[in-house]
């Protein structure tokens, strides 16, 4: 008989930009730190590798994300599963990315039947041992060629969500999908919880890796066929308990831009649903963030460093400052280090009118925060003016820094504290605590730590351009190419 494989799938994309301004597009909504100040997708990881039988997870999330993934991943990943990631150049919404994962694993295979399970990275569940249990009934379900969905009970009329209606049963195990359903109004909405017939979309799905090839061959041959060019020249790279693939951003730009419940679901007549409780949140927005906090006599949450008097059925959350408010009711107040969001609480849908504004503006706002991660570490902007900026530098102990050079900006770098290794054109010395050195523009250099703690530097770059492109690699630990 042969042997199924379960290959949990996590699907980390999207802006989530209804979480202005602690979701950014360089580091979005699944990064998310919660108050047990574990995030979104360290959540999800931990729920997947639970599972009876899982020995490896595969991710698929953008490549400028991909080392963040990866230091996420490894706080949590105490059993060590090897990790698989498909990395995409853009965006192109679920049905490229399902069918990437789909013919990566059956390109791969070695005599075991590859069964998916797809999830969201940035949702919450508070029933893991509901969830292992609408799991197995998916998986027997796929094995009978089923494209499996999960359907939760919903608990109240719910404008937000995608609904499936609930067609006859299949064994003990679920029911055929009757039909998907948009978004609907409110007394639709209504309608449907009266009913009991009609379950919210989860965007969580099972199925065997061939079936769903079938069907997107019967349904969407040119995205399967789009994601398979893509894939030919797509590289694979392995590294220790880990293996990666790097989407080819030509061929995969030109993949549809669809959904795989567009794409599939909705037209297959092989799709079962799952009927479940699994105490389900998707996390949409600054309110429903907030309804996971403990909250106050007066209805209120926070996060941070907050002082809240007379107030009531508020949130607020502080990032490295005080904030305090006074005589207010039912706000939602977001502060980070340099963008600061307050808005009625009973408009945080609202708040993705915002973050499209700063986009349509150019606004660095919505692409990223002051500190941004890098595979050796992070960087703080500290003060950024039109011919000099200072960072604030952190490298990990044994880390290094591309050898590069720029050609519109030089570099002063003071020791805060630690050692830093420092090639600058021929020379290589060692920089220690209360020390600086200078990198002229257009000189090849490179900083390293060579110690044991981390390396903690100011930098000071002063010249006519100073954007994070003038950059020039001709040596990189971490695979990243010669420019950019």
């Amino acid at each position: 008989m042969q042997t199924t494989e379960l290959i949990p799938c996590i699907i980390s994309g999207g802006a989530g930009t209804r979480l202005w301004p602690v979701s950014r597009q360089e580091l979005p909504k699944p990064f998310i730190r919660m108050a047990d100040k574990q995030s979104l997708l360290q959540k999800t990881f931990l729920r997947a590798a639970r599972l009876p039988g899982v020995r490896r997870m595969m991710v698929i999330t953008s490549q400028q994300v991909m080392f963040h993934t990866l230091a996420e991943y490894g706080e949590v990943n105490e059993r060590g599963l090897d990790l698989e990631m498909l990395l995409e150049p853009v965006g192109r919404n679920t049905a490229p990315a399902i069918a990437a994962a789909v013919l990566d694993v059956l390109s791969r295979g070695d005599g075991r039947r590859v069964m998916l399970l797809v999830l969201p990275a940035d949702h919450l569940l508070e029933d893991e041992v509901a969830f292992a249990e609408a799991v197995a009934r998916a998986q027997a379900l796929a094995e009978q060629g089923r494209l499996v969905t999960f359907g939760l009970k919903p608990s109240r009329p719910e404008t937000g969500f995608g609904y499936i209606e609930q067609g006859e049963a299949v064994s003990q195990l679920g029911c055929r999908v009757a039909r998907f359903i948009e978004k609907p109004d409110a007394a639709t909405a209504a309608s449907y919880l009266a009913d009991g017939r009609f379950l919210w979309n989860s965007g969580m799905f099972c199925f065997a890796a061939e079936t769903m090839r079938a069907e997107l061959a019967r349904h969407a041959p040119d995205v399967l066929a789009s994601v398979a060019a893509c894939l030919e020249v797509s590289p694979d790279l392995v590294g220790a308990g880990r293996r990666q693939r790097e989407l080819d951003r030509d061929s995969f730009s030109r993949c549809a831009d669809i959904s795989i419940d567009y794409a599939v679901m909705e037209r297959s007549s092989e799709v079962a649903v799952v009927p479940c409780e699994l105490g389900w949140s998707d996390i949409g927005s600054w309110d429903s963030l907030a309804k996971e906090y403990p909250q106050d006599e007066n209805g209120n949450a926070s996060c941070g460093e907050t002082l809240l008097h007379d107030t009531h059925n508020s949130f607020v959350q502080s990032c490295g400052r005080l904030v305090a408010t006074l005589g207010v009711d039912n706000l939602l107040v977001i502060d980070t280090p340099d963008a600061l969001l307050v808005a009625d609480r009973t408009r945080s849908q609202e708040v993705r009118n915002i973050a499209a504004e700063l986009k349509r503006r150019g606004h660095p706002a919505y692409l990223l925060h002051r500190t941004s991660q890098r595979p050796w570490g992070q960087y703080t902007v500290l003060e950024d003016s039109p011919h000099y900026k200072i960072k604030r530098i952190v490298v990990r102990a044994g880390a290094s820094l591309s050898l590069q050079l720029h050609h519109h900006r030089s570099e002063h770098w003071i020791v805060v504290s630690g050692t830093a290794l420092v090639i600058n054109g021929e020379d290589e010395k060692l920089v220690h605590t209360n020390q600086s050195t200078f990198i002229p523009a257009g000189k090849r250099h490179r900083l390293a730590n060579p110690g044991v703690i981390e390396l903690v530097m100011i930098e000071v770059q002063s010249g006519d351009y100073l954007g994070e492109d003038d950059i020039v690699r001709f040596d990189d630990h971490y695979g990243r190419g010669p420019a950019g």
